[in-house]
């Protein structure tokens, strides 16, 4: 390049010597100066123009000058969208917290509802997933490297590596901890189906027993009503109860067979309670009191005596109209009486307990007033029954089911050790004869 540059020069001073010979003018002086070792001496543009076109050099130069810039263009563009990725991943593992934490501490979990975007609803197509996006993204970092280290002059940032690797070491770390999570989601789910699936059989299993128990003391009695309740103990806890309920009533006729030999007092053979009155209708010998009716917590005394462990038919009837009540033992009327409740309906919807005095409805039993012994053929009906009706049923021969409460094996219930078991009425009130 120095050589270049004198050379010029000395055609440059040639030519003006000549143009200044022959016009006759005075010649151009050229001082020379020192240059410090190591400066640049390489000439000027301007210079270089004067004395050459471009050179093939320059050609060359100056289009590998285009595909660095094309480059550079390219790298911009693969971190544009390498950035867009990472910005992806965020939103998806956004949402995947944000989901996480609205299902808190629940045991169980919908598997129906897809949390993670694009990830399979199922737990163990999760964790297959969750492989395979981690998978992807480690690819992704190794072709961005291998693309840094096919590409010159560095054109690929140092400080965007180190951010994917900090983003994918950051992901792979959640990503693990979601499947353990699935993981452990989907052996409680086992465990709690276990749970259920147990529990499911020891329900069927006793109803089942229920049933075969149902279908046995069925097979046992001739009839439907040939039986009878036990209740061998004053306790607060064995009693009998009717399924059925009573509707709105203005008046009733309620029987039944006692046996009882029970000191003092019987107790009480049966209970009727509604909410808001527990003693709507109770027949109870209690203590050694007589035998009372209550009819909204109203008493009326009835002169029956059934404590000499015999079988014995009862019968008490009232009507809401001047609170006129019967009773009536084994087929005879002994006592009459009015203003027991007048005017007050029966109410519905209420409980009728067998053995037991209820304080609360269905329940909060006494034992002191608790019945001792056996009973058979409770009916109820809604109306009045003739003395005539009643004497028949009493001497065995008719037999009339309530209309509103028949006795039936199906809707008499036991409980607390109280027993039903066969019983022919008739035919054991002969032999107690």
């Amino acid at each position: 390049m120095r050589a270049l540059c004198v050379a010029l020069l000395f055609l440059h001073a040639s030519g003006s010597g000549k143009a200044a010979g022959a016009s006759g003018a005075k010649g151009n002086r050229f001082v020379c100066t020192a240059v410090p070792a190591g400066a640049d001496l390489s000439c000027p543009v301007e210079a270089t123009n004067r004395v050459q076109s471009t050179s093939p050099q320059e050609e060359e130069l100056r289009n590998t000058i285009i595909q660095l810039r094309e480059t550079i263009l390219q790298q911009k563009e693969t971190i544009v969208s390498q950035q867009g990725t990472i910005k992806e991943l965020n939103s998806k593992l956004a949402r995947c917290e944000a989901d996480a934490k609205s299902r808190g501490g629940a045991r169980r979990k919908d598997y129906s509802k897809n949390t993670m975007g694009d990830l399979p609803r199922d737990p163990t197509e999760t964790v297959e997933q969750l492989g395979k996006t981690m998978q992807s993204l480690k690819d992704r970092l190794e072709n961005l490297e291998q693309l840094r280290a096919n590409t010159s002059g560095g054109m690929f940032p140092n400080e965007l590596r180190d951010l994917l690797k900090r983003r994918l070491t950051d992901l792979e770390s959640q990503l693990l901890t979601r499947v353990a999570e699935l993981e452990e989601e989907k052996s409680q789910l086992y465990n709690e189906t276990t749970a259920h699936r147990q529990r499911t059989e020891n329900t069927l299993n006793s109803l089942l027993e229920r049933i075969t128990e149902l279908e046995k003391s069925n097979s046992a009695f001739k009839s439907p009503e040939d039986f009878k309740v036990s209740l061998p103990l004053r306790t607060n806890y064995l009693y009998g109860r009717i399924k059925k309920s009573l509707p709105e009533m203005y008046a009733f006729t309620v029987c039944m067979w006692l046996k009882s030999s029970a000191s003092p007092g019987i107790g009480t053979p049966f209970s009727y309670g509604v909410p808001g009155q527990a003693n709507e209708i109770v027949l109870i010998e209690w203590g050694n009191s007589p035998m009372e009716l209550l009819v909204n917590d109203k008493v009326a005394q009835l002169p029956l005596s059934v404590s000499d462990g015999r079988w014995h038919h009862i019968c008490i009837t009232w009507t809401t109209r001047d609170g006129f009540w019967e009773a009536y033992q084994d087929g005879e009327r002994l006592g009459t009486g009015e203003n027991l409740a007048p005017w007050h309906p029966i109410k519905p919807g209420g409980v009728i307990i067998l053995g037991q005095e209820q304080d609360i409805v269905g329940g909060r039993f006494d034992a002191t007033q608790a019945f001792v012994g056996e009973l058979s053929h409770f009916n109820m009906w809604d109306r009045v029954l003739r003395p005539i009706d009643i004497s028949a049923m009493a001497n065995c021969s008719a037999y009339m089911p309530g209309n509103v409460v028949p006795w039936v094996d199906a809707n008499v219930e036991v409980f607390g050790g109280a027993t039903k078991a066969a019983l022919e009425i008739c035919e054991d009130r002969l032999f107690d004869s």
